[in-house]
């Protein structure tokens, strides 16, 4: 397995312009992606998982929000630096994105067909014809296991079922065979056995092409079965980071250890409380100057509440950010 990392995040930090002022939604986000890996970004709703593919992607709303700060380096190349132009043409073709809901993000009065075809057009200079690409979608159709799929090419959205319109972002996704694949939450809106299709899909597909995926998730179980690294969010910070072994065997972050601990289990007592985490992510606006964590922590101490947390290595390729675990290391 290459170690090449294809995308990485050096310290980037995302502001939004308010009435009320600039709010930092991303501050100083930092990983890496590698070829043929999986990396999951978990948390709660509300810790910036979204806000950081879109800070990828440039998908930020305009004119409001901008990444302020850091770089975010594909294949050597500072993307932050690249005019629109320049990023359309590396978006859909060297990094694509699976939304999380493909009925709001397919356009539901063109044909999933001709919406898989304007990605060749767009992207690609080998199918120069409406018919090479007509006879390329219909091929991505059948990669993605789309039922009927001569028949599925002239259907619009709303005639498909969930599972199958998420196929179809995954076809339209994959078009271009991208070497870094994101998908944000893409199975929340699937029931289970969808679900779990579709998971073995993106991972057979990764398997195929080779890949690197950034996998936005807050469910755990998920993040379990598919990734191989995982980066643990909160409050746009991420606070801890590893492999999957790492981070599920030995989380060393508080907030690590809440996430799961309220995780339900099949040998959890029947008709106790399940644990949860107290309080909620705080507001952007009301963010507390030292952890950002602090205000629900178990372990906080004096000093958590002004002075920022910086990354510490707790062995090879785990670190978290917590002032607690420093002072015990």
């Amino acid at each position: 397995m290459s170690n090449k990392v294809l995308l990485s995040l050096h310290n980037v930090t995302t502001k939004f312009n308010t009435d009320e002022g600039d709010i930092t939604a991303l501050n100083g986000v930092t990983f890496d992606v590698i070829k043929g890996r999986t990396l999951g970004i978990v948390g709660e709703s509300g810790c910036g998982k979204s806000i950081t593919a879109a800070s990828i992607m440039n998908l930020l709303p305009q004119p409001y929000g901008r990444v302020t700060e850091g770089e975010i380096i594909f294949e050597g190349r500072d993307i932050t630096k690249l005019n629109e132009a320049e990023r359309c043409k590396l978006r859909g073709h060297d990094i694509s994105m699976i939304f999380q809901d493909p009925m709001t993000a397919l356009n539901p009065v063109v044909r999933v067909g001709k919406q898989v075809e304007e990605v060749y057009e767009l992207h690609s200079t080998k199918y120069t014809t409406e018919a090479t690409r007509r006879q390329a979608a219909l091929e991505m159709f059948k990669k993605v296991g789309i039922s009927e799929p001569e028949k599925r090419l002239d259907v619009y959205p709303h005639e498909l079922s969930g599972g199958m319109r998420q196929r179809v972002m995954i076809a339209m996704a994959l078009a271009c065979e991208p070497k870094v694949l994101i998908a944000d939450e893409p199975t929340t809106a699937l029931d289970v056995t969808i679900q779990a299709q579709i998971l073995e899909l993106m991972k057979r597909m990764q398997d195929e092409l080779g890949m690197a995926i950034l996998f936005i998730t807050h469910d755990l179980g998920v993040v379990a079965e598919i990734c191989d690294d995982v980066a643990v969010m909160y409050a746009g910070n991420v606070v801890e980071q590893g492999d999957v072994y790492q981070i599920f065997g030995k989380p060393t972050h508080p907030y690590t250890q809440g996430l799961l601990a309220s995780m339900p289990t099949v040998s959890s007592i029947p008709k106790t409380q399940l644990i949860t985490i107290e309080g909620s992510v705080p507001q952007l606006k009301d963010m507390p100057s030292g952890c950002r964590f602090v205000n629900r922590c178990t372990k906080a101490m004096d000093h958590c509440h002004s002075t920022r947390p910086e990354p510490a290595l707790v062995e090879p390729g785990h670190l978290v950010s917590c002032l607690a675990v420093k002072e015990v290391m």
